[in-house]
């Protein structure tokens, strides 16, 4: 993995300034403005986040606390601040934005709310936030006291509320007039299906909310400079820049998309995709969680297109340096989370048993899948079932009162909850996987047993050969119909990829965590009290192809596993991505200086 030391960043930063003080005697002599050539183009910094999900604290490359920083630690707000403190001075012109969902995902929203979230946002100085759908889970009033806290505008061009709190402090955009800059926000239009947002906050068509902003910044100014921070996913994104005029740079999140030139990227940092006037758009995203931290520098003309750019994702990994001060503080609010952790949210009389749910069926692993599927059964969906990895259950729970601290030790990912549809053909192909060990669509192992929800039943012979030990898969009582779609409840980190259980989904909504689910579950059905279903089930025979619910298909990978299934696979891990390669093209010889600063890398 390469990375950005402290050493480098402040190198990089020491450097430029000296740098930037000698561009602006040089440059003053023709032109009033800093970072302006010959040529009138004009050359800003933009760092920008997204999807950060109450990190403030670093975390483990699964996603949890880090407590072994000998494994990889990541993020974390005080590596941020670092990054951003080191090498902005020598960026005079630049613009920090938060692209949203701030909310959501650890103990330092569940338990503080968006109060200090607020304090390190304000501490860390950005220009401007656009709003995630995760910002409206505890409604509009609580929305309205964060926002109301913030030190930097709050901009979104298609929320509509008759919440007062949210008119006084969203706007649709925010001119930076040093710039002659305007920066547009939208949020997802689905919000409203997948938060909880009030009767009376509505989300327009985000495309015609942006066009919109655009033709009336101008129309009622003379700014040829315009971005956007959008918090609609990296697929909309792009819909967005093909079907818009005069925009030019577009900084998403939502999708929790990777882009670069690393492993697993999903695509180009920048992405770029052409508009209705025929000129190019740049699209940048920083993944998830604070893990990488966006940056890229653009080149503007006169006419406010983009001739040039050079950026890359920032890696922010444990040897980057922590902001000691604000680490401090973070620490300190810990503090309060052990009482939190003590609070009883139900009982069972039931042992909640985890330790064979890498083996088979299990209590524990039916509650979860339940709770999920119960989750969006109730929020109106069509799901027919719901399957979690059996690795991300990861501690019993035992007779007696249920703490939310046992939840968050059981299921301590912060895994979000999704839905994604799949034929009977595929659903059979992914069952057959999952009993064999070997992915159906690319023959690589399987790292996880799984679990599944009231609604589905799986029948395998484990003794059949890999690739042919799936018998039976019924699914609402009736054996699956390979020409149907079926709605399934799981959780991202299976469409990511994790366990190579499904192919990777792109775009996927994040919907409520796994274990603010469970907890909700648990107090509704309080006390559990249940017993297995035989929901997986070990039978005799074979579906030897003939039987109508199993998918003709020409390819069955039977390579044996390196860990059989039947014998409890792999937990889920993530690899953490390697670094970044810097690309683009620069277009002054500032941007050159600050590439070699940059591009400095230390292998590990």
């Amino acid at each position: 993995m390469v990375h950005l030391t402290l050493p480098v960043l402040s190198f990089a930063a020491a450097s430029l300034a000296g740098l930037v003080s000698a561009g602006d005697s040089l440059y003053s002599r023709r032109m009033s403005k800093r970072f302006i050539d010959t040529d009138g183009n004009f050359n800003i910094s933009f760092y920008h986040i997204n999807d950060v999900h109450a990190h403030l604290d670093e975390f483990s490359s699964s996603g949890t606390d880090c407590t072994n920083p000998t494994r990889g630690c990541y993020g974390g707000y005080a590596r941020v601040k670092t990054v951003v403190d080191e090498t902005r001075p020598g960026h005079p012109d630049s613009l920090w934005l938060n692209v949203g969902d701030e909310f959501q995902g650890t103990l330092f929203y569940s338990f503080y709310r968006g109060e200090k979230i607020a304090e390190t946002l304000n501490q860390l100085g950005f220009d401007a936030m656009t709003l995630g759908n995760h910002e409206f889970d505890g409604g509009d009033e609580e929305l309205g006291d964060f926002l109301k806290n913030l030190t930097f505008p709050v901009i979104s061009a298609n929320i509509i509320s008759d919440n007062e709190k949210l008119n006084s402090t969203i706007k649709p955009y925010h001119i930076f007039e040093k710039y002659e800059l305007a920066v547009i926000g939208v949020t997802t239009e689905t919000t409203s299906s997948i938060s909880n947002p009030g009767k009376g906050t509505t989300f327009t068509d985000s495309i015609a909310a942006v066009q919109a902003s655009i033709d009336e910044i101008r129309r009622t100014t003379n700014i040829t400079r315009i971005a956007a921070i959008t918090h609609i996913g990296y697929e909309e994104d792009k819909r967005l820049a093909r079907e818009t005029t005069g925009l030019q740079l577009i900084m998403g999140g939502h999708s929790h998309t990777l882009l670069g030139d690393m492993e697993d990227a999903e695509g180009k940092y920048p992405t770029i995709e052409t508009n209705k006037d025929g000129d190019e758009v740049f699209i940048v995203t920083a993944y998830r969680w604070g893990e990488y931290l966006g940056y890229i520098d653009v080149t503007y003309n006169p006419q406010g297109k983009i001739l040039a750019y050079h950026g890359a994702p920032i890696h922010l990994t444990n040897t980057t340096e922590q902001d000691q001060g604000l680490q401090a503080q973070i620490d300190e609010w810990r503090g309060p989370f052990e009482e939190f952790a003590k609070e009883e949210i139900g009982t069972t009389n039931v042992l909640l048993d985890q330790s064979t749910c890498r083996q088979k069926e299990c209590t524990l692993g039916d509650l979860v899948s339940d709770a999920l599927y119960q989750f969006r059964v109730d929020g109106g969906s069509e799901a027919a079932f719901s399957i979690v990895n059996a690795g991300g259950i990861r501690a019993s729970i035992d007779v007696g009162p249920i703490t939310r601290g046992e939840v968050l030790t059981a299921f301590p990912f912060g895994n979000a909850v999704v839905e994604v549809q799949y034929s009977g053909t595929d659903l059979w192909r992914i069952f057959e996987g999952l009993v064999s060990g070997v992915s159906q669509f690319n023959g690589r192992n399987v790292t996880s047993f799984f679990q599944v929800s009231r609604g589905i039943k799986v029948e395998y012979n484990p003794n059949n050969a890999v690739g042919q030990r799936l018998v039976r898969l019924t699914i609402g009582g009736a054996p699956v119909d390979l020409t149907r779609e079926y709605v399934v409840v799981t959780v991202d980190f299976l469409t990511g990829g994790g366990d190579n259980i499904f192919e990777p989904v792109n775009d996927v909504v994040a919907l409520e965590t796994m274990d603010e689910v469970l907890v909700s579950y648990i107090r509704n059905n309080s006390p559990i009290d249940f017993e297995l279903e035989g929901r997986i089930a070990i039978v005799e025979g074979s579906s030897n192809g003939s039987n109508s619910d199993t998918p003709a298909s020409n390819t069955t990978f039977t390579t044996s596993p390196a860990s059989p299934s039947t014998t409890g696979p792999l937990a889920p891990t993530i690899t953490p991505s390697s670094a970044d390669k810097v690309g683009g093209v620069v277009s002054s010889a500032m941007l050159l200086v600050f590439t070699a600063m940059l591009a400095v890398v230390v292998s590990s």
